[in-house]
């Protein structure tokens, strides 16, 4: 059987498309996004705007048409914070499913923190000591400990790059003061985190989506480009030094400099700055020492879980 699974962010409209194989294997046949920025201009006032709903639609048609490409049997849409979280986000999404003929499913943070589990524990060995997962959207960020044996402890944080973005709107390079405000707001609303660390203290970060994609992309650009055995790898360890560096570079670079910076996606240019600023917070506030980039997240845990339930 062959699945399609849309998966509607908050920044990015992702689309993956398996071959499903015997005993709950799949095959990766397509993987792409595009930037659609549902949030923009309307998240922190609860409301999607009319331009990011047509943005949104266009998404959906373009993915519907490379559906239809790859003759695909099943598909699974689900959306997120960008709509979960607005007034209007209902009305969005049946009109999509009445234009497009889609059923969308809402899915709710702690829902959306136990895909992103699914998908990461696809790509990365986990063993007796617990790790922090964390997965930076554009409306929320999700937070997972979890070992060997499971998920140990979940939470979805409203502090995605979009709202952080329209909150602080900072200066181009941002400034020391505007870091010093982002970091004040990050920790005045991590409390539930910070019990759960304190209880669990992991040491271990595992990153996923389209930051720690980027993260990846720029430190391998850095060192002369993706060496073959790392190329089709779905996690990377990223080194603390290496990440240090890319951090320092994206805090005093200005908007222009970033989009000639090797191996920087294009949608991320505005906000790639803040979630380095996030990621670096949590590194220094809980003392992480190692740091793993884990290419698969909500749509690889979303093929899991209906492998899993259907056997």
């Amino acid at each position: 059987m062959r699945m399609a699974i849309i998966d509607m962010g908050t920044n990015t409209f992702n689309i993956l498309i398996v071959d499903v194989l015997k005993n709950n294997q799949y095959k990766i046949l397509f993987n792409d996004k595009i930037g659609v920025k549902l949030g923009k201009g309307g998240i922190n006032n609860k409301i999607i705007t009319p331009e990011a709903f047509d943005r949104g639609l266009r998404a959906i048609e373009k993915h519907l048409i490379t559906i239809k490409k790859f003759d695909v049997e099943q598909i699974i849409t689900t959306a997120t914070a960008g709509v979960r979280s607005t007034e209007n986000g209902i009305e969005f999404v049946q009109a999509l499913e009445k234009i497009f003929n889609l059923k969308i499913q809402i899915i709710s943070g702690d829902e959306e923190a136990e895909l992103i589990y699914l998908g990461v524990k696809q790509a990365v060995k986990f063993n007796d000591e617990n790790a922090l997962i964390l997965d930076i959207g554009g409306g929320s960020n999700e937070f997972i400990i979890a070992n060997k044996e499971g998920l140990i402890w979940k939470h979805s944080f409203d502090l995605g790059m979009t709202r952080l973005l329209d909150l602080f709107n900072p200066s181009d390079p941002i400034t020391t003061q505007e870091i010093k405000k982002v970091e004040e707001y990050i920790d005045s609303n991590l409390t539930p985190l910070y019990e759960a660390v304190g209880n669990y203290s992991p040491k271990k970060l595992i990153g996923c989506s389209g930051t720690f994609d980027t993260f990846r992309s720029m430190i391998l650009a850095k060192k002369g480009g993706i060496p073959e055995n790392i190329k089709h790898s779905n996690s990377y360890p990223i080194r603390l030094d290496d990440y240090e560096i890319l951090h320092r570079d994206l805090i005093k670079s200005t908007l222009e400099e970033r989009k000639k910076m090797e191996g920087l996606d294009m949608v991320r240019i505005e906000m790639i700055v803040l979630a380095s600023i996030f990621v670096n917070f949590i590194i220094r506030k809980f003392n992480i020492k190692i740091l793993t980039q884990s290419a698969f997240a909500i749509k690889e845990g979303m093929v899991y879980k209906i492998l899993t339930v259907k056997n």
